[in-house]
């Protein structure tokens, strides 16, 4: 059985913006050569870069490397997690 504090184990770490190693991944939204779109325990992350290629992947234990040439990173927040607050801005406008 997975503990509670492994499940929220998030971490990356780029090399030379060549390399990528990444824990705490759930599951590949899509990939190709310049965009890995991943969600995470941390929320949905976008990648961009150029060559773009995932060299392992273990859902199992949320770990993901990747190599390429990195150009920006950006994390998302859930759709589920943004939908309590519009229904609030809506009803108090």
């Amino acid at each position: 059985m997975i503990k509670l504090a492994e499940q929220l184990t998030h971490s990356i770490s780029i090399g030379g913006r060549k390399n990528l190693n990444m824990e705490g991944v759930q599951h590949v939204e899509s990939f190709d050569e310049t965009e890995l779109v991943l969600e995470t325990n941390m929320g949905m992350l976008i990648l961009k870069g150029e060559d773009l290629h995932i060299t392992q992947l273990n859902l199992e234990t949320g770990h993901l490397a990747a190599e390429g040439f990195f150009n920006s990173m950006q994390y998302q927040e859930s759709k589920s997690r943004g939908k309590g607050k519009g229904i609030l801005n809506r009803i108090f406008k």
